[in-house]
């Protein structure tokens, strides 16, 4: 299931419980972000041991435009995780709504 932009800034705006991981390389991050843990899209497969213990809990993933964190969305289900969130239209979308 994903997310909109509306929908994930209400939750950050209302401090909502959930897991927010940006998959873009360190540099997009660097540039602009609303708060998620980068893990780029290469790293996730190495690094899903750190995410394991979120699994029965909400996480958004969030790239530029959605593309990416869609194969990571995917990704997290394979592995198990009950409810992962794909933010539509990414860091994009984001921007087009509410500007940096």
């Amino acid at each position: 299931m994903d997310i909109t932009v509306q929908e994930l800034k209400e939750k950050l705006e209302r401090g909502d419980r959930f897991v927010l991981i940006d998959v873009r390389e360190p540099h997009e991050h660097e540039d602009f972000n609303v708060g998620g843990d980068l893990i780029p899209m290469g790293d996730i497969p190495m690094r899903l041991h750190e995410l394991e213990e979120h699994q029965e809990e909400e996480v958004v993933v969030y790239c530029r435009s959605g593309r990416r964190s869609a194969t990571i969305q995917a990704l997290l289900q394979q592995a198990g995780f009950k409810n992962v969130r794909n933010l539509e239209g990414g860091m994009l979308a984001w921007e087009e709504a509410f500007g940096r």
